[in-house]
């Protein structure tokens, strides 16, 4: 376990007034310092417990509070950590804290427990990272993801590919090392470059998969495409259910981007409303324009309305020609009017964008199944995945090169660092010590 020589201490809960507040203090300490607030020894108390007792100052009461002793390791932090929870005012609170830093502790820094939950081998770098995701989720679907994080779901993810990455290098390296002994089986390129191809697969897929889940966590990027007086805006008000952009007959109304966002049954939708597209002599409107098609340059999702009471004109098929390669949907609106077209013909002045809510949550069907599963979280977890994607991608143009394999390693080395640098575990010494405590040839 590290070891740290300071106790630290913070406020636990919200800085508002409420029910309860809570005080955190952690370290050698932690003990020590909050039996002497209430006057009461805890040493000899077991972990896992909640004391009653009463905070003083010059023999004036502050406030009757409730102690919860965790002992180490078996704490949040792997220290002794201890609990205060008391009234909450923010008076009561920031007054008990001050008595706390008072008798030896020091105020945590931002992340501090769980930095030290870390470094103490409580958790895991991703699991770490998982307890901010959970603090922040906005909605179930990050919170599920959180908690999977929290359990431990990265390094079940990775665990395999580690295992398969370290079994490659370990063979290579004992063939190097003790090339004179007759029953270590002499590797070829042939063996090893189907091996690396298959891992290369597989760590293709869990990012592939990875930055689908993220995408969804994180809210899809989506642009609201056409040309002016077509409804954009009240596609954008009916989906936020609020009249956020500016609805009139008068062509051109929108010039400048408005942005809201939208969740359907866990899918969140970055929407921005953009200008009209279509062609102006009137310089702010085309300074609108001109930012439409830099926020469509971004778009992951881009839904193009059309008048349907109308017949297509040259702009709506210059609009369905630009974004042909383009993730997309096609809306009719104003289909309260005559319709005239086949496809999803919506209502958007009237709030009827049903058929196009159904056809998001049909085109995102499946990436709502990878945003609840198993997924790396964030971009730097998926970062250091292609890393080691890179890596391995340079081992196999080493051995088709015809190489020795003592530099293929190199590259292989490069790839498992990567890999455990996600959690936190890098480290050319763990690579050694996990290599060589798989091999016993009497040396």
């Amino acid at each position: 376990m590290t070891i740290f020589n300071d106790t630290i201490a913070a406020i636990a809960t919200a800085n508002a007034t409420g029910a309860v507040s809570v005080i955190r203090i952690s370290g050698e300490d932690a003990i020590s310092i909050a039996s002497d607030l209430i006057g009461k020894d805890l040493h000899e108390k077991q972990g896992y417990t909640i004391h009653f007792g009463t905070v003083k100052e010059n023999n004036e009461i502050i406030d009757e509070v409730l102690v919860s002793l965790f002992k180490a390791p078996k704490s949040y932090t792997g220290e002794d950590v201890v609990e205060i929870g008391c009234h909450g005012g923010v008076y009561i609170t920031r007054k008990i804290l001050s008595l706390i830093l008072g008798k030896g502790a020091r105020l945590a820094h931002r992340g501090e427990f769980t930095e030290r939950a870390f470094l103490n081998g409580k958790m895991d770098l991703a699991q770490a990272e998982g307890v901010n995701d959970l603090i922040n989720a906005a909605d179930a679907v990050n919170a599920k993801s959180a908690v999977h994080s929290l359990k431990g779901s990265v390094s079940k993810i990775l665990a395999p590919l580690e295992e398969d990455l370290t079994q490659i290098i370990s063979n290579i390296e004992v063939n190097i090392d003790y090339p004179e002994y007759d029953d270590v089986h002499q590797l070829t390129e042939e063996e090893i470059l189907p091996k690396a191809q298959k891992w290369l697969q597989e760590i293709h897929k869990v990012i592939e998969e990875s930055e689908k889940a993220v995408n969804i966590r994180e809210g899809i990027d989506t642009v609201i495409l056409g040309r002016p007086n077509v409804g954009k805006s009240s596609l954008l008000n009916a989906l936020l259910e609020e009249d956020k952009a500016i609805v009139t007959d008068i062509a051109g109304t929108t010039r400048d981007i408005v942005e809201g966002t939208v969740r359907l049954d866990g899918i969140t939708l970055n929407l921005i409303d953009t200008a009209g597209i279509h062609h102006s002599d009137d310089v702010i409107e085309q300074m609108g324009i001109d930012r439409s098609l830099k926020a469509l340059e971004k778009a992951e999702l881009v839904i193009v309305v059309l008048d349907g009471s109308q017949e297509l004109t040259s702009e709506d098929e210059k609009l369905l020609e630009m974004t042909k390669d383009r993730n997309r949907i096609v809306v009719y609106n104003k289909n309260d009017k005559q319709v005239l077209h086949d496809g999803i013909s919506i209502s958007a002045i009237n709030g009827n964008v049903e058929a196009l809510t159904n056809a998001i949550k049909e085109k995102y069907n499946k990436e709502m199944y990878l945003a609840n599963a198993d997924t790396l979280n964030n971009e730097r977890q998926i970062g250091l995945a292609l890393q080691a994607e890179t890596s391995m991608q340079n081992a196999i143009h080493t051995l088709q090169a015809g190489m020795e394999l003592d530099l293929v390693t190199i590259d292989l080395e490069n790839a498992w660092t990567s890999l455990r640098e996600i959690t936190g575990r890098a480290g050319k010494e763990d690579l050694l010590d996990e290599i060589f405590s798989r091999f016993c040839l009497g040396k």
